[in-house]
C-alpha cells in the first residue's frame, strides 16, 4: 500500500454489523472543530450510539463521542457529542433522502478512520435485524467458516 492511500483506523461500530443488514455504504467527509481532529488522531471516539440523520439537505452525525482532546485549552473543547455535519455530495445526499424514507431503513455510522490525512466517516444505508435474522445470519457465517476449513484440509 502506497503512502499517499494509507488508511488509519480510529473507531469502528462492531455491533452495527450484527444489529443491521447492511444495504449500502458511503464514505463521507467530517466537520471537525480544532482540537477534535488531535483527538481523532490518538484514537478516541466511540460509536456505540450514533446515528445519522438527513436534515434540511444536509447530513448530520449524532452521539459520535469525540473527547476532548487533553492539551486543548478550557475555551476551545467543543461539546464531546454535539452534532457534527457529513461531507458528501448532493447527489449523494439526495440518495441517502430517498431511500431513508423507505419503510426500515436507517442511517448508521460504521467507523471512523484517517485517509490521505483527512477524517472519513463510513456510513451505511441498512435495515435492522430480528433476532431470527441475527441467528440465521450466524449459522450461515459458521457454515461457510466450517466449508472453507474443510476445503483446506481436503487440499492438504
Amino acid at each position: 500500500m502506497s503512502k499517499s492511500s494509507e488508511i488509519k483506523l480510529v473507531a469502528q461500530n462492531r455491533r452495527a454489523r450484527h444489529d443491521y443488514e447492511i444495504v449500502e455504504t458511503y464514505e463521507c467527509g467530517l466537520e471537525l472543530k480544532g482540537s477534535e481532529v488531535k483527538s481523532l488522531r490518538e484514537g478516541k471516539a466511540q460509536l456505540r450510539e450514533s446515528y445519522a440523520r438527513v436534515e434540511a439537505n444536509e447530513v448530520f452525525v449524532f452521539q459520535m463521542h469525540v473527547p476532548p482532546w487533553a492539551n486543548a485549552s478550557a475555551w476551545d473543547k467543543p461539546d464531546p457529542n454535539r452534532r457534527r455535519k457529513l461531507l458528501l455530495h448532493g447527489k449523494e445526499i439526495d440518495d441517502i433522502r430517498e431511500k431513508t424514507e423507505q419503510k426500515g431503513l436507517t442511517l448508521i455510522p460504521l467507523s471512523v478512520y484517517f485517509k490521505d490525512g483527512r477524517a472519513k466517516l463510513e456510513l451505511a444505508v441498512a435495515r435492522g435485524r430480528k433476532n431470527y435474522d441475527k441467528r440465521t445470519a450466524i449459522a450461515q457465517r459458521d457454515a461457510a467458516r466450517e466449508a472453507e476449513r474443510e476445503m483446506r484440509d481436503a487440499r492438504r
